[in-house]
């Protein structure tokens, strides 16, 4: 899980307030909630193009004026004295990530902090539709995409979320193996989009798992997050049909008392050992490389979406000693039970006075340790869910799993048949759905749109 960070972040994925909108600022994607800043920002400069809070703002003071001096004339007035000037926003809906991104070509929802809600959703195009409607459809939610990370209210909006600002929204979209078939682009599939391996803990449904095409949308406000939902499976048209849809959530940013780390619905800090951006190699376990076969997709990362309930019944059972051996960390911080802070390296090698490792071989931060996996490594950066309670009463919840990486193969192949063998965590989880997803890098320049080099290349 990736860590946020207070203020503003790198143009790979950047928030940016939208008071100053300046997306070559500079930050990291830590995973950490950022901090509360000492005042709000201050009004945005009158434009000429409606936001979503301006156009409700203008309503609402015709609507005032009218009752009070009659009429449009009232409304006009209004407007002349700036009466009509949208409120200055909180921090939280004040926080914008550039769609286009200035420098890096990456497209947000990669190293973008942890938003608070979220939605995972797959597509298949219609039968009959080609590459040509795969075009025109990418063309739509480009253009959509880059209205609402924005702010802006789309043509023949819903007003969802007319009096909210962009709330960190991402929206970042994806291709699934089946489809270049349906494209007729399979000379242009990637080799690392091969389906991934059966594991032996799977319990997949097929319906919820793949798909032609995949978007994940994140923002800190639920209305936000629900309204680019919409907007985006209405411009779908009759070119593509929901597959499957997912909902998760994390901590709001600024509910803590300080940045940390966030937890997952086990209660244990989650993304302690992520790869940083600040790391040398970073890039180059994250990104596609300049020198990769499909030109396309260079800039570019691949997802891995999982859901994974979680067995809580099972799981709140055993003690604190018990499930901080399974984990390998402590609970209340997230250090490493061979002591230190959560940020300590693992003693790998450390005994006890029993003789046994302390981080018992199991333990599920030992098995999925680049150390133990010959240095492969994901940025995880998931969602959690709960989709109310099974027929036995048991809570249908767990973990949105999504990571990114340059090749799934030498990264999540490799670590989650580690995991598959012996890992202690494994008999609380049931992996039930899974996809995989090339992501090509973002559209940067005016009028592009996300994917064009691969469906007009």
């Amino acid at each position: 899980m990736s860590k946020q960070t207070s203020g503003k972040q790198s143009p790979k994925g950047a928030r940016v307030p939208r008071a100053t909108r300046n997306p070559e600022a500079a930050g990291t994607a830590s995973g950490k909630a950022p901090a509360e800043p000492a005042a709000t920002a201050g009004p945005a400069a009158p434009t000429v193009e409606l936001s979503r809070r301006r156009l409700l703002g203008t309503v609402g003071a015709a609507g005032a004026a009218g009752l009070v001096v009659g009429g449009a004339g009232g409304a006009l007035a209004a407007s002349a004295t700036g009466d009509d000037a949208p409120d200055a926003l909180t921090t939280i809906g004040s926080t914008e990530v550039a769609f286009r991104p200035a420098r890096a070509g990456h497209q947000a929802g990669i190293t973008t902090p942890l938003q608070a809600n979220g939605h995972l959703v797959a597509f298949d195009l219609a039968p009959g539709g080609g590459r040509k409607e795969a075009a025109a459809l990418l063309r739509r939610w480009s253009r959509t995409a880059e209205q609402l990370m924005a702010g802006r209210a789309p043509d023949a909006d819903t007003g969802v979320a007319l009096d909210a600002g962009p709330s960190s929204l991402t929206v970042t979209f994806g291709f699934g193996h089946s489809f270049f078939g349906r494209t007729g682009l399979t000379k242009r599939r990637p080799a690392q989009l091969d389906p991934l391996p059966d594991f032996s803990a799977d319990a997949l449904d097929p319906r919820r798992s793949n798909g032609d095409l995949w978007i994940q949308i994140g923002a800190d406000d639920a209305l936000v997050a629900f309204h680019a939902l919409r907007a985006l499976q209405k411009e779908a048209g009759d070119a593509a049909r929901l597959r499957w849809q997912m909902n998760g959530f994390n901590r709001t940013p600024g509910a803590t008392a300080h940045p940390m780390t966030a937890r997952n619905l086990m209660g244990q800090v989650d993304g302690t050992n992520n790869p940083k951006p600040s790391d040398e190699d970073f890039d180059e376990r994250i990104f596609v490389g300049r020198d990769a076969d499909q030109e396309w997709m260079r800039g570019g990362s691949y997802a891995v979406v999982r859901r994974i309930r979680m067995l809580l019944d099972a799981w709140e059972k055993r003690s604190l000693h018990e499930q901080e051996k399974v984990i390998g960390r402590r609970k209340a911080n997230g250090a490493p039970l061979t002591g230190g802070s959560e940020t300590t390296p693992m003693r790998l090698d450390a005994n006890g006075a029993d003789g046994l490792p302390v981080i018992p071989a199991n333990a599920h931060a030992r098995v999925a340790a680049p150390e133990s996996n010959q240095g492969a490594a994901m940025l995880r950066r998931p969602f959690s869910f709960h989709d109310g309670f099974r027929d036995d009463g048991a809570p249908d919840a767990g973990l949105l799993f999504v990571c990114w990486q340059a090749d799934p193969l030498r990264a999540f192949t490799q670590i989650q048949r580690k995991l598959d063998r012996g890992d202690a965590l494994s008999a609380f989880l049931r992996h039930e759905a899974s996809g995989l997803y090339a992501v090509p890098p973002a559209a940067t320049e005016a009028g592009d749109y996300v994917g064009r080099p691969l469906l007009e290349g």
